[in-house]
């Protein structure tokens, strides 16, 4: 009797791998069917807040589901990509990651709680140069007086960041080390919180991407020395470039995309990043970004993983030169 069975629960046992695989295509096959939802490690108000309210407005239409950003920061970004991380494999919870967050953190924590092999790249979204802005009534209008008056008055100027590790956080530092200056380091939950205390005159001067200080820049409440980028922004075309100001080593660039937990399937992100693609090309979406003082940069998911691997490996010996230390 035993060996009369055998064959029936052979074929059972085939006939529910054939139903679950089935199951599985078809769900796939049929994604999106419901929100997608982009888990954002910062507050609301920084670039990388605006890089994914940009893109998950946009991509609403074309991917033909409402599309959510969900802000969850602290801890150096660690909330957001630990959620991430613990989601359901399936595409609905992606992580619209900033580039200080990804590869610049993880070598200054002493106890890490995601790893980069727990995400999969989906597509690259915007890249933007750090911006140096003071606020108002700091007694510098170029790079050079600024760098003057810290010498002149060590450890008097603070400077805000969105963490420890940030990539503002390795930009003071990289201008305290080519200039010779010593300033105080403040880090905040985010470039909406830093921004705040910089108007509000509890700080002195930020490193950051330009779009949430433009309205500020434009109403003449802040000040911008030098772009930390090659060239010179479109949206800023009379602030030189810090090499242009003398100080060539302190270059620093963002980049803002997004990644999925690296389970989910090849099929979902293949979706995803071939409807990102169109957002990002569109010249509407292009322009806008470069009104913020950014470029819309998409880049594939094997592109974009090249990209966070060398970035991942330059930044190592950056944060190692400067001396950060981790939390």
């Amino acid at each position: 009797m035993f060996f009369q069975r055998r064959p029936l629960v052979a074929a059972l046992a085939l006939s529910s791998l054939c139903m679950f695989a089935a199951g599985s295509a078809s769900a796939q096959g049929n994604y999106p069917n419901r929100t997608i939802t982009f888990v954002v490690p910062a507050a609301a108000g920084g670039t990388t807040d605006l890089a994914g309210r940009m893109a998950a407005q946009a991509l609403g239409p074309v991917i033909g589901q409402s599309v959510v950003v969900d802000n969850k920061g602290g801890g150096n970004g660690a909330i957001a990509a630990t959620f991430v991380k613990r989601a359901e494999p399936d595409g609905y919870n992606l992580l619209m990651q900033y580039s200080g967050y990804h590869v610049i953190t993880p070598h200054i924590t002493k106890a890490p709680q995601w790893e980069q092999k727990d995400f999969q790249p989906v597509a690259n979204i915007m890249s933007a140069p750090q911006i140096i802005v003071v606020r108002d009534s700091v007694p510098a209008k170029t790079l050079q007086e600024l760098v003057a008056y810290a010498k002149t008055n060590p450890g008097r100027l603070n400077y805000a960041s969105s963490g420890n590790g940030s990539l503002q956080h390795v930009t003071g530092a990289m201008l305290e080390q080519q200039a010779g200056i010593k300033m105080v380091h403040v880090p905040y939950k985010g470039t909406g919180p830093a921004l705040q205390d910089l108007l509000g005159g509890q700080v002195d001067l930020t490193f950051g991407t330009a779009p949430p200080f433009m309205p500020h820049i434009q109403a003449g409440k802040l000040r911008v020395l030098a772009v930390t980028g090659k060239e010179r922004l479109p949206s800023l075309p009379n602030v030189p470039t810090t090499a242009e100001a003398g100080f060539a080593g302190v270059n620093a660039t963002s980049w803002f995309g997004l990644f999925a937990p690296t389970a989910v399937p090849k099929a979902v992100v293949d979706k995803l990043t071939a409807d990102l693609k169109k957002v990002v090309e569109d010249p509407a979406f292009r322009k806008k970004a470069e009104e913020q003082g950014a470029t819309a940069d998409y880049q594939n998911p094997q592109q974009f993983g090249e990209r966070v691997k060398a970035d991942y490996a330059n930044w190592a010996n950056v944060v190692k030169s400067a001396k950060i230390e981790a939390d």
